[in-house]
């Protein structure tokens, strides 16, 4: 098929084939090299997709994590598409996983003994959890005596908090706050609040939120580390 023959509408339709088919994120590079055309057609394409999809209310979603896009469930059927196939509600987060995944978030590429050096605690169990979820991935070693991993976010991550991009994450929280990933009802990232100049300092981090990510997370468990503290 030469695609210079192709109407628009059926241009959609091809784009929206090969979403469908992938089932996993796909690089609008690949787009571009499949239809034959160039990245600002192809991006124009994707964004009349993702319109139409949420002005109709279908079940479905177009979303972009940087230079990735992928066909989801709509988030407001999740309920019942869960019930459907039986799928237990996502798990949460719990305080140590998010105070490590706001570290790496904020800080990547980073080192584990880093995380450690903040949180003041041996965070190996934790990050392990982050990985074997897919929200954190190994990026390389640090060039120092012993060439420590570096760890950085992933894709799953950008799904998961609802971010197209890195770029979309809160202003780093300064010295005053605790430093947390906020989540909306809707699992977002939301810009935290400026603390009032009368306000009395906080004792305790708040509870860990809940995310909307699917299939990543699996049921909680409880999360030991060797301060037995968490």
């Amino acid at each position: 098929m030469k695609m210079e023959n192709v109407e628009t509408k059926e241009v959609v339709s091809i784009v929206e084939g090969i979403l469908f088919a992938s089932g996993e994120p796909v690089a609008i590079d690949r787009i571009c090299l499949a239809l034959e055309m160039d990245r600002e057609t192809v991006e124009q394409v994707l964004t009349h997709l993702a319109d139409y999809y949420a002005y109709e209310r279908r079940g479905i979603r177009l979303v972009q994590m940087d230079n990735y896009y992928q066909l989801v469930s709509a988030p407001e059927y999740g309920e019942i598409i869960r019930r459907a196939f039986e799928i237990r509600k996502p798990a949460r987060l719990s305080q140590p996983a998010l105070e490590v995944l706001t570290i790496v978030a904020y800080y990547q590429p980073t080192t584990r003994a880093y995380i450690d050096q903040i949180r003041g605690v041996d965070s190996a169990y934790t990050v392990g959890l982050l990985l074997e979820r897919h929200l954190i991935e190994e990026c390389g070693r640090l060039q120092v005596p012993g060439r420590p991993r570096l760890y950085r976010t992933t894709k799953e991550f950008l799904r998961a908090f609802h971010l197209s991009s890195l770029e979309e994450l809160p202003e780093m929280p300064g010295v005053e706050t605790d430093g947390q990933l906020r989540l909306g009802d809707n699992g977002e990232v939301i810009a935290p609040e400026e603390p009032s100049a009368y306000a009395a300092p906080q004792g305790n981090l708040p509870k860990d939120p809940e995310i909307s990510v699917q299939e990543a997370l699996e049921p909680d468990v409880q999360e030991e580390e060797h301060t037995n503290t968490l």
